[in-house]
C-alpha cells in the first residue's frame, strides 16, 4: 500500500507514513471486535463475508483510492478496506487450528499456508508493478478480486468449524 500511495496517489513521504501508520492502528482495533463477532455467528460465516464483501468492493475502493484526493480521503478507503479484510485477518489461525488434528496440525496448516503466501502474496507486488508498467494498473483489482473469489468458493465448501471442530481432537 505504501508504494501504491506514493507512486499511484502520489502523497508525500510524511502523508503516506500518516496514512499507512493510522490504517494500521485501526486495524489492530478491528481485530479482537470481528474475532468476538465470529464467536457469535461462527467463523465460516465471517469468512464468507469477507469474500462476498472483498468480491464485491475490492475494484470500487482500489478505483477510488487511485482518484483520491488527499491523505484523509485515502485513510477512509484503506479503512474500509480494513473493515472487509479483517474478516478475514482477525480468525485466519484459529480457523486453521480448528480445521486439522493435533496429530497433523503443523503439516496442515504450515504447508498450504508456506504455498499460498509465496506464490500469491509473495507475486502480489511484482504483479500489481507489471501491470502499472504496462499501463494497466487496474488490471491488478481484477486479478486480487479472483483471488478474493477463489478463496470465497473455498469457504463455501469448507465444514463450519463452529459446529465441527477439531481443536480436541488428536487423530
Amino acid at each position: 500500500m505504501q508504494k501504491f500511495l506514493k507512486l499511484t496517489v502520489h502523497l508525500t513521504d510524511a502523508q503516506t507514513t500518516f496514512v499507512t501508520a493510522g490504517s494500521l492502528i485501526f486495524a489492530i482495533i478491528l481485530q479482537p471486535i470481528y474475532g468476538g463477532i465470529s464467536d457469535k455467528i461462527g467463523r465460516k460465516w465471517l469468512l464468507i463475508g469477507f469474500g462476498a464483501a472483498g468480491v464485491l468492493f475490492t475494484i470500487p475502493i482500489l478505483t477510488a483510492l487511485r482518484d483520491a484526493t488527499g491523505p484523509w480521503m485515502c485513510f477512509l478507503l484503506i479503512a474500509a478496506a480494513w473493515m472487509i479484510v479483517s474478516g478475514y485477518t482477525s480468525i485466519n489461525a484459529v480457523v486453521k487450528a480448528e480445521l486439522f488434528p493435533t496429530v497433523v496440525r503443523a503439516t496442515g496448516v504450515g504447508v498450504p499456508y508456506a504455498l499460498t503466501v509465496s506464490i500469491f502474496g509473495g507475486t502480489a507486488e511484482s504483479v500489481a508493478l507489471a501491470f502499472k508498467s504496462i499501463g494497466h494498473e487496474g488490471w491488478f483489482d481484477y486479478y486480487l478480486t479472483g483471488m478474493i473469489g477463489v478463496s470465497l468458493i473455498v469457504y463455501l465448501l469448507m465444514r463450519d468449524t463452529k459446529k465441527d471442530s477439531a481443536i480436541g481432537r488428536h487423530q
